[in-house]
C-alpha cells in the first residue's frame, strides 16, 4: 500500500492537497482542535468576586468496600451484644435450676377422670425442712426432719388456668373426706400415708377434676422465696402471738421477712375459724409473693433474678413429665391470682367441722372441669368456703 495521501477533493481539507481548498480561502477549512476553546461572553465567565462553592464534608460512616450496605455504629452492636448476652442469661439460670429439681411420680394407677379443657395443677405445702438452717428451724419450731418422718402438709391447693380466669382454689387440711384404703378422714392424711400419688388419688376420686401436673415446695422454699423478693407485706387485724407456728406481729401493716410470712401462713390457734382463715392468710402470702415476682425489678436485676429462681426450687418436688414451660405457665397464672385478674375461692364447706357442701362443691367443681371460671358466681367463690 502507498503512502502517498489519498487524492480527492473529498480529502483535501483534511492533508492540504491541491485539491482542497484556494490558499486565498479567507476561511479555510482548519484541522479539528485537541482542546476546546474557553467560552466567551459575560454569562459564562466565573466572576472574580463570586465565593468557590463549600467542601462537603466526608460521609460520617464509610461504605463497607463491596457492600452498598451502611456498617452500624459500634455503640449500636455493643448494645445488641449485651441484650443477646442478657437473654441468654434470663433462659440459663432456670435451665440450670430447672436440672436439679426432683421429679416424683405422683399420678396414680388405675382408672382416672378423662382429659379435661385447661390446665389444673396440685399445689402442696409440704413440711420438708430442706433448705432451712438451724437457727430458722429454732424460729420456726419446725423441729428437725425426723419428727416428721411420714411428710405432712398444711397447704393444699388447686390451680386451674385455662380460657377463662386463673383459679386458686383451698382445699383446708382438716376436710373430711374418703381416703382409699383408709376410711373417711382429714384429707391430709393422705400425704402422710401415702404421699403424692394417694393424695392425687384422693382428691381426683372426690372432685372428679383430673389434675395434670403436681407442685410441692417446702418450707424452704416458700423462706427463701420471700426473702428473695425482699419481703411481702402482711396486714393482721391484731396483735397476734402463736407458740405452735412461733409467730409475733403486731397489728397493722407491715413488712414481713421470710420466717414471718410461713409463720403467718401456719398459724390456726389464732382464729375462731382456724383452718379456714389459715388456708386464706396461705392465699394471700401467695398472692403477695407472686406480685413481687412478677415486678420489672426482678428481671432487671441479676441478683434478685438469680436469688428468685434459686429459692424457688431450692425445695421444689413436681410430678415427672412436669416441663419447665409448664412451671413457666403454672408461674404466670400463679403471679395473676390477686382477686384483679383472677380468683381465689375455698372449697365451699357446710359446717366448721370441714364438711364439704356437696351441692355447692359440685357446683363450683363443674366450672373447673369445664374451663369456665369466667361464669363461676360470686356465691360459690367466697373466702372462708362458709355460704355468702
Amino acid at each position: 500500500m502507498s503512502d502517498r495521501p489519498p487524492d480527492g477533493p473529498e480529502f483535501g481539507w483534511l492533508y492540504g492537497s491541491k485539491d482542497g481548498p484556494a490558499a486565498d480561502d479567507p476561511e479555510p477549512t482548519r484541522m479539528i482542535p485537541t482542546t476546546p476553546r474557553p467560552e466567551a461572553g459575560p454569562t459564562k465567565a466565573r466572576s472574580a468576586a463570586q465565593p468557590a462553592p463549600p467542601n462537603r464534608p466526608p460521609p460520617l460512616i464509610a461504605p463497607t468496600p463491596g457492600s452498598g450496605r451502611r456498617r452500624r455504629p459500634p455503640v449500636v452492636r455493643i448494645i445488641l451484644l449485651v441484650l443477646l448476652l442478657w437473654v441468654a442469661f434470663l433462659v440459663i439460670v432456670p435451665i440450670v435450676s430447672w436440672s436439679k429439681v426432683d421429679k416424683v411420680a405422683a399420678f396414680p394407677s388405675g382408672s382416672r377422670p378423662a382429659e379435661q379443657p385447661g390446665t389444673t395443677y396440685l399445689l402442696v405445702g409440704s413440711d420438708s425442712r430442706a433448705g432451712l438452717t438451724a437457727k430458722q428451724r429454732r424460729q420456726l419450731t419446725t423441729g428437725s426432719a425426723a419428727d416428721a418422718p411420714g411428710g405432712r402438709t398444711d397447704t393444699i391447693l388447686l390451680l386451674h388456668t385455662g380460657s377463662g380466669p386463673s383459679l386458686l382454689l383451698s382445699i383446708p387440711r382438716d376436710s373430711l373426706v374418703p381416703i382409699p384404703g383408709h376410711g373417711t378422714t382429714k384429707i391430709n392424711a393422705a400425704f402422710a400415708y401415702g404421699g403424692p400419688k394417694l393424695l392425687v388419688k384422693t382428691i381426683e376420686q372426690d372432685t372428679g377434676v383430673r389434675i395434670d401436673d403436681y407442685v410441692e415446695i417446702g418450707f424452704g422454699g416458700f423462706v427463701n422465696s420471700v426473702d428473695a423478693v425482699g419481703g411481702i407485706t402482711i396486714c393482721p387485724k391484731r396483735r397476734l402471738d402463736d407458740k405452735d407456728s412461733g409467730l409475733h406481729v403486731k397489728k397493722g401493716c407491715q413488712t414481713a421477712d421470710g420466717i414471718t410470712a410461713l409463720a403467718y401462713s401456719r398459724d390456726r390457734h389464732s382464729f375462731a375459724l382456724g383452718d379456714l382463715t389459715r388456708a386464706q392468710h396461705q392465699r394471700e402470702v401467695i398472692n403477695a409473693t407472686g406480685s413481687k415476682i412478677k415486678s420489672p425489678w426482678t428481671i432487671l436485676n441479676p441478683f434478685r433474678y438469680v436469688g428468685v429462681v434459686h429459692a424457688a426450687t431450692s425445695s421444689l418436688k413436681v410430678s415427672k413429665g412436669t416441663s419447665l414451660i409448664a412451671m413457666a405457665r403454672f408461674g404466670m397464672a400463679m403471679s395473676k391470682v390477686n382477686g384483679k385478674s383472677g380468683l381465689t375461692c375455698s372449697m365451699p364447706i357446710s359446717d366448721l367441722a370441714v364438711h364439704w357442701d356437696h351441692t355447692r362443691a359440685l357446683e363450683l367443681l363443674k366450672y373447673i372441669k369445664e374451663d369456665r371460671t369466667g361464669d363461676l358466681p360470686k356465691h360459690l367463690c367466697t373466702t372462708t368456703g362458709l355460704p355468702g
